[in-house]
């Protein structure tokens, strides 16, 4: 791994179909357990990632499940290693296993599978667990081949059934039949299947033969989020249960130094007050009697550890480094020359601030220990690190504790956090309890908003320079944040030469044809939990790179488009997008009355994505987002509604962030508690939206993260176009949009 290495680089070590790279699986074993039917599992090496995966992962054996069991009911239940969280994950996975089983799509059900770091594995990092849009990329062969060797067994246990060839055999919408005339379900196979051996290798379907992938179906999940069957970790009710909530610091790295409970113990509901690493922890017979006896409580807090600086302090300190040369991410040719002979010199600083996650389920876990074991119930993103930490705190091996993943509303990266601390706390709660009833700690909207753990702030600097023929000669890309990898288990494998790849990421992999280019990195320490935000680099680096950009076109008297094509020659599929959108845009078309255009371009976790935002000013300096064009390359689309509503759900969820989006502190403190002051994006937000996807045969690629970065470059592009007024601090809300004469 170098230093220019990306989180993309980091989360795309997942197989490529067809590459000699990826990794065949070194065992197959067909399982029978409790019941009867055909059960598979396929599981391939951990690849040597270095310290962080061998500091997660602990022996084989804990949990050895498999992907594919189809019962004799006819049901075939595809075991999903990943969270869904909303993504589609389930749906994605299933997709690969009914294609080459040539299952019935209405015979398909899903469930999580257990924590297991060899079987459930992602590929891309190691152990088990799903973040930077690798879930179906890492998993396309995977479960492929596994319906493949499902669908070559049960050929196999009819053939012989029947006394004829596989080859002489069809299934077609999970019916087995040959052309006398005779059929069978895979169900009533499954055992015969079973009790055969092994094939050592199956065939895939090339794409003509597709039956599912690329094509427009249900998602698996549809009907029981729509009739309330499906789970959630909230929804988890069980005998005895009891609901926890905590009080936290108001300062990060605050403690409890004392605490006085004895009104909260007499508050209606309360069962216990205890005191846990984490702050004072409320148990009580339901959640609203937790919430009334944690504002019951009186907690005095040591705050001299704390972090205590506001949000201006931290910019201001930031904005010194943009001064003095960083850590070098990336050097092609000599920038500081190239500036020096430019006939125009471009210079940009942009300033971005903390963002909350905010899913609309916040984090909770339910924990039931009894000393010696334990169950846990979670929304679980690492079920590896998350399982690992139970044991901990537990202090029980692995094989003695269950983790359950549950259906999740939504993440945005907040689930997936190096030090699993909302499960930490929850095993603690139930650990200091010490009796053997299931707890479930809840944190509130205020505790998720408050709670940290935020995309970190972020301020650059990018001086470009431009020849006397308009060509960009010289590019100077200086960053200044925190780092997100820095003191967690994953900081061998993406900080290297003090560059960690999550700051740079997109800033470091421009894409454009500029011969003398350089990004530093000033990193800094800050007592604010920071996490990966929904595309994580791009956040930021997209919206640097692709407004500076636009300004140079201006400048060099070019088309945004024509000028983003004529510096990517060699970049076909970056290309590609580019002209797809503004063509379905109609780029070369006057806009409506009153609105203007605004283009962006970017490549995350190997996609490529291009968006035209079409924007209509309002007087007293008010905008409105009317319409968005997108379009993407991510390979081959599985499922391609799912692609086309993780760009519009991507969209939404950027487009709130850059209109809005900022936590701000205060001595220290967060100064927002919940949607009234961090407001999402509202419905009279949304614009219009057109996905299009390019065709592609390539492997698939993410989709859950690239549509979110592209939006806000392309809004402020169109701004600029219509008033020459760039937008360098974020949340765009801070300044005034005002009317000037509008340009196509």
């Amino acid at each position: 791994m170098t230093a220019s290495s990306s989180l993309t680089d980091i989360f795309s070590m997942a197989p490529q179909a067809g590459a000699a790279a990826m990794p065949q699986p070194s065992r197959r074993s067909f399982l029978k357990l409790s019941g009867s039917g055909l059960i598979l599992g396929l599981a391939a090496p951990i690849p040597d990632l270095g310290g962080a995966a061998q500091a997660a992962a602990w022996p084989a054996g804990l949990a050895t499940d498999p992907f594919v069991r189809i019962g004799p009911d006819n049901i075939v239940t595809v075991i999903i290693k990943h969270l869904d969280k909303g993504q589609g994950a389930a749906t994605g996975l299933a997709t690969l296993v009914a294609e080459e089983l040539d299952a019935g799509w209405t015979q398909i059900r899903t469930e999580f599978a257990p924590s297991d770091p060899i079987i459930y594995k992602n590929f891309a990092f190691g152990v088990q667990g799903v973040g930077g849009s690798t879930g179906l990329a890492n998993s396309y062969e995977q479960y492929r081949r596994a319906g493949a060797t499902a669908r070559a067994m049960i050929l196999a246990a009819a053939a012989k059934e029947w006394g004829v060839k596989p080859s002489e055999i069809a299934i077609t919408n999970g019916v087995v039949s040959i052309k006398s005339g005779k059929t069978a379900t895979l169900g009533a196979l499954a055992d015969a299947a079973a009790k055969g051996p092994v094939p050592s290798d199956v065939t895939l379907k090339t794409p003509d033969q597709f039956v599912y992938i690329g094509k427009k179906f249900p998602r698996v999940d549809s009907a029981a989020k729509t009739n309330g069957t499906a789970k959630f970790t909230i929804d988890q009710q069980m005998e005895g249960m009891l609901v926890c909530v905590i009080a936290r610091p108001p300062k990060f790295g605050a403690t409890v130094a004392s605490f006085y409970a004895t009104a909260a113990e007499k508050s209606p509901g309360v069962v216990a007050i205890l005191q846990v690493p984490q702050g004072v922890a409320v148990l009580a017979k339901d959640t609203w009697s937790a919430i009334r006896g944690r504002q019951a409580l009186k907690v005095s807090w040591d705050e001299s550890k704390a972090e205590k600086r506001s949000t201006a302090d931290l910019v201001s300190e930031y904005r010194a480094l943009l001064d003095k040369p960083g850590a070098v991410a990336r050097k092609d040719g000599d920038a500081e020359a190239a500036l020096a002979k430019a006939a125009k010199i471009v210079t940009a600083d942009f300033e971005f601030p903390y963002l909350a996650h905010a899913p609309m389920e916040p984090l909770d876990c339910v924990v039931r220990y009894d000393g010696s074991s334990a169950e846990i119930w979670t929304g679980s993103q690492l079920q590896t690190v998350d399982h690992g930490t139970a044991c901990s705190v537990l202090g029980l091996k692995p094989e003695a504790v269950q983790l359950h993943t549950v259906w999740a509303g939504g993440s945005f990266g907040r689930r997936a956090i190096a030090d699993a601390h909302f499960v930490a706390e929850a095993c603690a709660v139930a650990k200091a309890y010490g009796k053997p009833v299931p707890i479930k700690v809840i944190w509130t909207r205020e505790d998720d908003i408050k709670g940290g753990y935020y995309r970190p702030i972020y301020v650059h600097r990018v001086r470009a320079g431009l020849d006397k023929d308009g060509n960009v000669i010289a590019w100077h890309h200086r960053i200044v944040g925190q780092s997100i990898m820095a003191g967690t288990p994953f900081e061998a494998m993406s900080v290297k030469n003090g560059i960690d790849a999550t700051s740079v990421e997109g800033a470091n992999t421009l894409p454009y044809a500029i011969p003398n280019l350089t990004v530093e990195l000033h990193t800094m320490k800050v007592g604010i939990p920071v996490l990966w935000w929904r595309s994580v680099g791009a956040t930021h680096n997209a919206h640097a790179t692709e407004h500076m950009i636009d300004l140079l076109a201006k400048e060099a008297g070019q088309d945004p488009v024509a000028f983003r094509l004529s510096l990517l020659k060699d970049k076909p599929r970056h290309a590609g997008v580019l002209k797809l959108a503004a063509d379905k845009a109609g780029w070369n078309t006057a806009p409506p009355p009153g609105t203007t255009r605004g283009v962006a371009l970017h490549e995350s976790f190997r996609s490529y994505v291009a968006q035209i935002a079409e924007v209509t000013l309002k007087p007293g300096g008010e905008f409105k987002v009317t319409r968005v064009v997108s379009a993407i390359d991510c390979g081959v689309a599985v499922n391609p509604d799912v692609v086309h509503a993780q760009m519009e759900g991507g969209i939404g969820y950027g487009l709130g962030a850059a209109l809005r989006g900022a936590i701000t502190l205060k001595g220290g403190e967060v100064e927002q508690a919940n949607f009234d002051t961090y407001e999402p994006l509202r419905m009279s937000d949304m614009p219009a939206i057109e996905s299009y996807i390019v065709p592609s045969a390539e492997a698939p690629t993410g989709v859950g993260e690239p549509g979110t970065p592209v939006v806000l470059p392309a809004v402020a592009n169109a701004l600029f176009r219509a008033t020459g007024q760039r937008t360098l601090q974020l949340p765009m809300n801070k300044q005034k949009y005002q009317s000037g004469p509008l340009k196509a």
